[in-house]
């Protein structure tokens, strides 16, 4: 119990040392990429994508909070650039027990009709998590926990 723990800690100190030694990027950084057009259908196609991730998806919670927006997230040590319309969702699935568990934040990149990137979700970790919270704020959704 305790190695986890410690784990998590020295990942969370590894992602902090990670973000704080990249610059925000320039906007010829983000505009040299083709986000591809505008997805008109991106609540479906999300919901298509986390549909079997879902324990109970007949009755998860799934809120659209902000996007879609073009979304740009530099290359790290821990995670790869990722680009495309962003779009902030947070999700409140049920347990096992049949009880919702409590919301958490994702992010979702969608380029060519398509989720390329998640950021975020059950299946991540807490490096995903704060990729996830960082991408609803800059979507102009930030999630405060309940």
């Amino acid at each position: 119990m305790l190695r986890g723990w410690a784990t998590l800690a020295v990942l969370g100190i590894a992602a902090s040392l990670a973000a704080g030694c990249k610059s925000p990027p320039t906007q010829a950084e983000m505009g040299a990429y083709n986000y591809g057009p505008r997805p008109d259908n991106y609540e479906k196609l999300i919901r298509d994508y986390m549909w079997p991730k879902l324990l109970d998806p007949g009755n998860a919670i799934v809120d659209f909070k902000a996007g879609p927006r073009e979304l740009f997230q530099q290359d790290t040590t821990l995670r790869p650039l990722q680009y495309g319309w962003g779009v902030c969702v947070v999700i409140n699935d049920k347990n096992t027990q049949g009880a919702y568990d409590g919301p958490y934040p994702m992010v979702f990149f969608i380029r060519d009709g398509k989720v390329v990137a998640v950021n975020g979700g059950s299946d991540d970790n807490v490096i995903g998590w704060r990729f996830a919270r960082t991408g609803c704020n800059e979507l102009g959704a930030p999630f405060v926990t309940p």
